[in-house]
């Protein structure tokens, strides 16, 4: 009979949990400030082929075979990366935490016994087990599990950030490594030619139709060449390093070789702004930091009823223990505790005010977020759009300089011009070309750029479900990172 009554009780008390409110506001996206179309792409068609960008690899879009076997070493290797996946799998543990309180915890005790108390001496032996219940009346669990399961999804989304972040910090430092060999290609040209003045000039000198000063001047252009020459190598070798690293290997392991530097300059399609809402790992991130938010608030206002704890136990007691777990030595109590706070001076009205803060200003900087996405991605529009008109003057401009230092060499050699002539016709020449290639190592980087800003294919429904974050169904399973333990599922 009295586990019959218990039953009843407990279920009844299940039903109540579960038919319960839950206090505080239910969760609605705010709006943004968001723009119908961007500004900066309007009247303008990229010359260069508009390539599809990959949803996964969307460095493959530049074609470039070495940059995409360093580009899947990141998402297995980087150790950035495998910080922010841990981050997620403690927001996952923090879930499971949060969901347990929705069942009892239950606990055994056993004692044993011997006394003495004038002629007689005597055993007891105590076997129990009880359990401890607080029933969710006012949905403040159920409200800290919404905003768990919210900041789950947030880590997910930064973990998508910073895989993101990775793949093009590395694009970027491979273009500018490929920008330094072809600076260093340009220069040693360009000391060749250098070393050809020279001993024009030289034999001018020997011959005493020239200066002394005409030779140390290009003596002098000479070693400023050979300067810049020796630093290109410098700046290659730390963007090497810097490549190694966000792979995860050693500097001193990874070797890239001389590569070509590819002038074909992709621009991804940047379609319609409120996309990015969906697009842009960041603002995902933002928005179920806001979610988990709004959800603190019910958590708070649910301080403010009572709460009903539910205490039941059951077990034997006796003095024999071969008789113990008979019927005649069960006992069994099942008890309720009601617990309000009277008087707090305030303390759970300031929680509350709290919580809408939080609230408040991660709305604020969602939309922050939103507006320096947008922002991120105009500029790199106007960026490519305007470096496509430079890279048509650049090249014109160089083939220009190249033909005035030609001629002007072969008229100080006739003798109708001074060398202070040639020097600034070369240098002219050797300063448009360093422009010219620097304006395409701009351009691929923005174009990089662009791609990051527009989320490198990413997009929200990659985001783990509420389903995959409470019952572990293999979210990790698609992000290929080498972890040193297994993920939770594994584990199970």
């Amino acid at each position: 009979m009295s586990f019959r009554v218990a039953k009843s009780l407990l279920a009844g008390a299940a039903v109540l949990s579960a038919a319960a409110c839950a206090v505080g506001p239910d969760y609605e996206k705010p709006p943004t400030p968001i723009s119908a179309t961007f500004k900066e792409q309007a009247g303008w068609k990229a010359s260069e082929p508009n390539d599809a960008i990959d949803r996964g690899a969307w460095w493959s879009v530049f074609k470039d075979p070495v940059l995409d076997g360093l580009e899947r070493k990141v998402a297995i290797s980087n150790q950035n990366l495998k910080a922010a996946e841990a981050a997620y799998r403690q927001a996952r543990a923090v879930v499971d935490q949060a969901r347990a309180s929705f069942l009892p915890t239950v606990g055994a005790n056993g004692s044993a016994a011997r006394s003495h108390a004038g002629p007689v001496t005597g055993n007891s032996y105590a076997v129990s087990v009880g359990a401890s219940w607080e029933l969710d009346l006012w949905g403040g669990i159920r409200r800290t599990v919404e905003g768990d399961v919210a900041t789950a999804q947030a880590s997910a989304a930064q973990l998508a950030n910073v895989r993101l972040s990775a793949q093009a910090t590395l694009a970027i430092d491979y273009f500018e490594l490929r920008y330094q060999e072809q600076l260093k290609q340009l220069l040693d040209r360009t000391i060749e030619d250098y070393k050809r003045s020279v001993q024009i000039t030289q034999n001018q000198y020997n011959a005493g139709v020239a200066a002394k000063a005409d030779l140390l001047s290009a003596q002098t252009q000479l070693l400023n060449a050979q300067s810049q020459e020796v630093n290109s190598g410098v700046l290659r070798a730390s963007l090497e390093h810097a490549i190694a690293v966000l792979t995860g290997e050693a500097p001193g392991d990874v070797t890239i070789p001389t590569g070509s530097f590819t002038t074909d300059v992709p621009v991804a399609p940047a379609g319609v702004p409120s996309a990015l809402l969906e697009r842009r790992p960041d603002i995902a991130a933002a928005e179920r930091t806001m979610a988990a938010a709004n959800a603190r608030i019910g958590v708070a206002i649910a301080a403010y009823f009572p709460n009903l704890t539910l205490s039941p136990s059951y077990g034997f007691q006796g003095g024999s223990l071969s008789h113990l777990f008979s019927s005649p030595y069960n006992v069994w109590s099942l008890g309720a505790t009601l617990a309000d706070t009277i008087f707090d001076a305030g303390a759970r009205s300031a929680q509350v005010e709290q919580a809408r803060a939080l609230y408040d200003q991660n709305v604020a900087q969602y939309r922050q977020t939103v507006l320096t996405a947008l922002e991120q991605v105009e500029d790199q529009l106007s960026t490519l759009r305007i470096l496509e008109q430079q890279n048509v003057i650049e090249n014109q401009v160089v083939a220009t300089a190249r033909e005035a230092a030609r001629l002007t060499l072969n008229q100080y050699k006739a003798g109708t011009v001074p060398y202070s002539s040639v020097i600034t016709a070369q240098a002219t020449a050797l300063s448009t070309e360093q422009t010219a290639l620097a304006v395409t190592e701009n351009r691929l980087v923005a174009s990089v750029t662009l791609i990051e800003a527009l989320g490198g294919g990413w997009d929200s429904s990659q985001l783990p479900s509420r389903a995959q974050v409470e019952d572990d169904i293999s979210f990790l399973k698609v992000v290929p990172i080498a972890t040193d333990h297994p993920t939770s599922s594994e584990g199970k």
